[in-house]
């Protein structure tokens, strides 16, 4: 009898990958009760296994290490398929640039494993592990309260909100602070006599937790009314899942960046939702903010 995971063909015949023939199931609790620690033992593996590829997943959600992992599982489908449909020079190509992944690999996650071992390094790794820290409904308030006021004075501003990841890399370009989020306090650090206002106020949950912080670039190419400020919201977003909030000191107007998108002429009303939404569940803000834009808003996909 044939088994019925002989999947994979080669040139002289069929390729078993997995081969169950004569195996005997015998029930889990009659073996776990002869050998209740070893049991056990692999029980607490195969949980703390599925907890860190859980905490990974968690790490690369919503940033470029995500996209890449995306494209990654694509190769190996078509790297696949063309072999189960007999595409052999596609597949030879295919094969032979899988033996460069692992290199390439590190070399494309390299900013994110960096930030991995420098949070395994810190004594505040194991308080992380509990999850976000959580923003509470008043400093929504303060937040959508002192972008407006900056809004209205023409004040530019450039303000990121962490959500799962932090942003600890950035942070360390700034100076540290440990100030309650306020309206007063966000006017104070983005005034244009402040030695803080032109770098990013980092948010951590009720927290203003640095300012003055330098933020990476994108690459993107973006309307010619954008410049540094928006080009350095949109580039952190393809870095991590933060979501930051830009007002122009030209126009005035309040834009929002998250994905490495970034949408313009947000109410104040808009903002309040979506900082909601965000921070309750980032997948639904994405597809209020980028899904169903109004006739007056102006969306901006790079």
């Amino acid at each position: 009898m044939h088994s019925p995971c002989r999947l994979l063909q080669s040139g002289v015949g069929r390729l078993s990958l997995f081969d169950f023939t004569g195996l005997k199931l015998e029930p889990f609790w009659t073996k776990f009760a002869e050998e209740p620690t070893a049991r056990l033992i692999q029980i607490v593996d195969i949980l703390l296994v599925a907890y860190v590829a859980y905490r990974l997943l968690i790490l690369v959600r919503g940033s470029r290490a995500w996209r890449i992992l995306i494209g990654i599982f694509m190769y190996v489908v078509v790297w696949f398929v063309s072999g189960q449909l007999g595409l052999k020079t596609l597949h030879f190509i295919l094969d032979r640039a899988l033996v460069l992944g692992p290199v390439a690999l590190v070399i494309l996650l390299l900013p994110e494993l960096r930030q991995a071992l420098e949070g395994i390094g810190k004594i505040g790794f194991l308080q992380d592990l509990g999850g976000r820290e959580r923003t509470r409904a008043k400093t929504i308030e303060e937040i959508v309260a002192g972008v407006a006021e900056l809004s209205a004075g023409h004040t530019g501003a450039l303000i990121v909100i962490e959500r799962t990841r932090r942003l600890t890399d950035v942070e360390s370009t700034g100076y540290q602070l440990d100030a309650l989020v306020s309206a007063p306090a966000l006017n104070q650090i983005f005034f244009n006599k402040s030695p803080f206002h032109d770098g990013a106020a980092i948010l951590r949950g009720d927290r203003i937790v640095a300012v003055a912080c330098q933020l990476p670039l994108t690459e993107q190419r973006l309307p010619t009314h954008m410049h540094l400020r928006h080009r350095a919201a949109v580039g952190v977003t393809e870095h991590s899942d933060a979501m930051v909030i830009v007002v122009s000191e030209e126009r005035g107007t309040i834009s929002v960046a998250s994905d490495g998108r970034i949408r313009e002429a947000i109410s104040p009303a808009d903002l309040r939702e979506l900082l909601r939404e965000a921070l309750k569940s980032p997948s639904s803000a994405k597809r209020k903010l980028f899904g169903q834009s109004k006739k007056s808003d102006e969306e901006i996909p790079v």
